[in-house]
């Protein structure tokens, strides 16, 4: 602990003797001996000082008096005078300033070299700092095993909050993840609420903040909490990207239909999944480059027990949650997942599949899901089992077989001339048939679209004016549009 004067007051072999008025207090923290001979020594002081002087430029009672207002406007701790040099005692005229101004003033005796005032103060600040380096050295020990031990961030927090005595919280993409009570200063700006910011690296855009209720205790344990909680985050990141990795290879496995309804169950019971309980898919397409913190971030704690996986298709990625159907309204569940999705910067629609049990009601659920995304809404509710998915779910129609000889000749032929007759064929069938329509939509002429269906009809052997052939092409358009990752 760092002494004060009055702690060297006590010291006997010193033979300090305090001249200033009883009034002004001896309290203050010494940081550090300085001995000075000059007349204005202010612009070598930094403040907090004991300044050690014999007067030797301080002849005069104005010299004095000017000497004792540089050392107040320093912001030293107060003035130790030797007598026995050039006075031999303390003049007046400096007491009496400093008792003006309430500086400490101590008379040191002929016998009492500075060097042992400066020694006993320099060694009380190197044990001081000798226990503050011991004391953050057992609280590094402690943050680290907290976090190693198995208590996760969530422990490293608890310690690090009763270490500063303040109530901390951790938010990612402007919204809180972690937090040591119920207070939150995710949605502040920190300062306004009385919260003090300080920024974690990770390596990833989610803009990680620690936050720290004022006021605060920080002996230089924040700094160390800091990096430590830098790498969990990190750590955690990439743990649920590679489960919902491992989660997708089963998941796909399941919705493509190419395991037995036994093996299936089994598939499901590896994800914690009772394939006997109802649940329903949330999925979220993406194809940008956002869909790497689609696959990294923190679910909404509603969502926590869900089961996240990644999927990743030819012209898309997905991400798809599967819901415990006691979980909670889908569509109300459905929007916790958009809010969160926005505050990372991703606005994709999110589609909800129905609820069902067994590997068949997951695989419904999902192509539901699939066929609801691509209604345009933020979040899109299910509807009627479609004709589509149900044939899709069914691994002994082969709908994407049919979808492929259909349209692979339209594909083919866009491709090698730079046409566009999947998207006239689409644009046709969507708008009903209407020849005007599709012209006003696609800003051609009437007969440029008629031609564009003589040849889509010559090309695939259907023509789309035809009932039956205009149902098999739309089947194939919406197979092709819905069908999973291969």
């Amino acid at each position: 602990m760092a002494l004060s004067l009055a702690d060297l007051m006590a010291v006997p072999a010193l033979h300090l003797k305090n001249l200033g008025s009883t009034r002004t207090p001896l309290t203050a923290p010494i940081d550090w001996v300085a001995v000075t001979e000059l007349e204005n020594p202010q612009a070598f002081l930094s403040g907090g000082e004991l300044v050690l002087t014999t007067g030797a430029r301080q002849g005069t009672a104005d010299a004095q008096r000017s000497f004792v207002r540089q050392i107040r406007r320093a912001g030293a701790v107060g003035i130790g005078f030797g007598i026995g040099f050039e006075h031999d005692a303390v003049p007046q005229a400096l007491i009496a300033e400093a008792n003006r101004w309430g500086v400490p003033v101590v008379e040191v005796p002929y016998v009492t070299p500075f060097i042992a005032i400066g020694k006993l103060v320099a060694d009380a600040r190197s044990a001081d700092h000798y226990t503050k380096l011991e004391r953050l050295l057992r609280e590094h020990q402690v943050l680290a095993r907290a976090l190693l031990t198995g208590g996760g961030l969530p422990a490293l927090l608890r310690k690090l909050a009763g270490m500063v005595g303040s109530e901390l919280s951790i938010s990612q993409y402007g919204s809180e993840v972690f937090s040591t009570s119920g207070a939150t200063a995710a949605a502040t700006d920190g300062d306004d609420d009385g919260w003090h910011a300080v920024a974690l690296s990770t390596g990833k855009r989610d803009a990680s903040t620690l936050w720290l209720r004022k006021p605060f205790r920080d002996d230089g344990i924040v700094d160390y909490a800091r990096g430590l909680i830098s790498i969990e985050l990190n750590n955690l990141a990439q743990r649920r990207h590679t489960a919902r990795q491992i989660a997708g290879q089963v998941v796909t496995d399941i919705v493509r239909g190419t395991v037995e309804a036994a093996d299936a169950d089994a598939r499901i019971e590896t994800l914690g999944l009772d394939p006997a309980s109802k649940y329903f898919v949330l999925l979220v397409q993406d194809s940008g480059d956002r869909f790497a913190m689609l696959s990294t971030m923190v679910l909404p704690a509603e969502l926590h027990s869900a089961v996240a996986a990644v999927i990743k298709a030819d012209e898309h990625d997905e991400l798809l949650l599967i819901v415990p159907s006691q979980l909670g309204d889908p569509a109300g569940l459905g929007r916790a997942l958009s809010r969160k999705m926005h505050d990372v910067g991703i606005t994709e629609a999110v589609g909800i599949g129905g609820s069902y049990a067994q590997a068949n009601g997951l695989r419904w659920s999902y192509f539901e899901a699939r066929e609801a995304a691509t209604r345009g809404l933020d979040v899109n509710v299910p509807e009627r089992l479609s004709l589509t998915s149900l044939l899709l779910a069914s691994g002994d129609v082969p709908m994407a077989a049919m979808a492929a000889e259909a349209l692979g000749p339209l594909v083919a032929f866009d491709t090698a001339h730079g046409a566009e007759l999947v998207d006239t064929l689409e644009t046709y069938l969507r708008l009903n048939g209407s020849v005007a329509a599709v012209a006003d939509a696609l800003t051609l002429h009437r007969n440029t679209v008629r031609y564009r269906l003589t040849q889509i009809a010559e090309l695939t052997g259907y023509d789309p004016a035809v009932t039956p052939d205009r149902v098999q092409l739309w089947l194939a358009l919406a197979v092709r549009r819905l069908s999973p990752p291969a």
